[in-house]
């Protein structure tokens, strides 16, 4: 066990997903979690899955994290902070602005409040899929304001290191525009795209493959949930939708004019700028890199994709991201690598010479 920066106690209020995840990995460092939940069942799922211990008559802690939807966050800070009031209280709410302005209203002590967000989370919600690690090796915001000191904010610095994961500091404002940017719009555009499908004929849909299961995915989330997170980040998602509508109609306006002059040089320019953005987005460890991908042809049966790695590893490449797809009607599976660049045609010698079949 590592030594925790955190002396102690820690109380965490709401044990979903974020709140039994930051229980779960505060308890393997040591540290005396308290936990409380509006959900009797939620607070002993968690207690019993070693997420800290239920509240407790007397208990004085350093630090509150507020793990509640978005539309009661405020309300929960400011009780917290009202009944705890040597204790220091963030909430890891996907939305800082308007939970900061509420309290300002009503006028919270905000000299020991600071709101963050830890940038991960699972499909699955609620106590048992907490996990311990979380949030390693992914960015944790704090969204600073200049009423609190570094001195009290220090902390949730120290929450945010023990748990793994690296801390970026943003303003409210700053962190509201960014998120609306890389997971409300695109959550957003998911949604209605996989609204397409509602009605689709089964021959199209069984032609489904990865790229309308990539654009897809977040589609699955919580409706009520989102509403909520919308609802308190609506200007900054609704400028980027516009921005996002201007460009869908000058691209269906060059697919209507087709035979017209520059239609499909402006079709193309679109599709280069997605090439641009995308090249933007952080790699693996955060780095800015293009990977090259292979297609490696798997038989649908135990054991074949063990074996796949173990010939990737002895032939010196390492896997950087994998994608799994299913081919409809054939028993077998298509992985996508993804690997550096300068060891692509080595590792594809490598994986033919040891019989593997690739795509393309």
């Amino acid at each position: 066990m590592t030594e925790s920066r955190l002396t102690g106690p820690v109380r965490v209020v709401g044990v979903g997903l974020l709140g039994a995840s930051i229980g779960l990995g505060l308890r393997a460092k040591g540290v005396d979690v308290i936990l409380a939940d509006a959900s009797p069942t939620h607070l002993a799922i968690a207690v019993d899955y070693g997420a800290g211990r239920a509240a407790a008559a007397g208990d004085r802690p350093q630090l509150i994290v507020v793990c509640v939807p978005p539309d009661v966050t405020a309300d929960v800070v400011a009780a917290e902070l009202e009944a705890y009031p040597e204790a220091i209280v963030t909430d890891v709410a996907s939305v800082k602005l308007a939970v900061y302005e509420n309290l300002k209203a009503r006028g919270a002590d905000l000299s020991r409040y600071i709101g963050t967000h830890p940038m991960a989370g699972r499909e699955r919600g609620g106590p048992m899929s907490g996990r311990a690690d979380l949030f390693v090796g992914r960015p944790w915001v704090v969204a600073a304001h200049g009423g609190i000191s570094y001195q009290d904010g220090s902390a949730i610095d120290d929450l945010i290191l023990d748990l793994g994961a690296t801390l970026v500091e943003l303003t409210p404002e700053q962190h509201d525009a960014a998120v609306a940017l890389v997971s409300h719009v695109p959550q957003v555009v998911s949604s209605l795209m996989a609204r397409r499908l509602i009605d689709a004929p089964h021959a199209s849909v069984n032609l489904a493959g990865q790229g309308v299961r990539d654009v897809t995915r977040v589609a699955a989330s919580d409706p009520e949930l989102w509403v909520q997170i919308l609802g308190q980040n609506s200007a900054p998602v609704a400028e980027i939708l516009r921005g996002y509508r201007d460009d869908l109609d000058r691209f269906i306006d060059a697919l209507d004019n087709m035979d017209a002059p520059g239609a499909r040089r402006r079709i193309a320019e679109e599709l280069f700028g997605g090439n641009t953005g995308v090249e933007r987005l952080p790699g693996k460890h955060g780095v800015d890199r293009r990977y090259s991908s292979l297609i490696v042809m798997i038989d649908d049966r135990p054991g074949q994709l063990a074996r796949l790695f173990n010939d990737v590893g002895e032939a010196g490449a390492n896997i950087e991201d994998l994608r799994l797809e299913h081919s409809p009607g054939a028993q077998i599976g298509l992985a996508e690598i993804s690997v550096l660049p300068e060891v692509q045609q080595h590792l594809t010698d490598e994986l033919a010479a040891r019989g593997w079949r690739i795509a393309g």
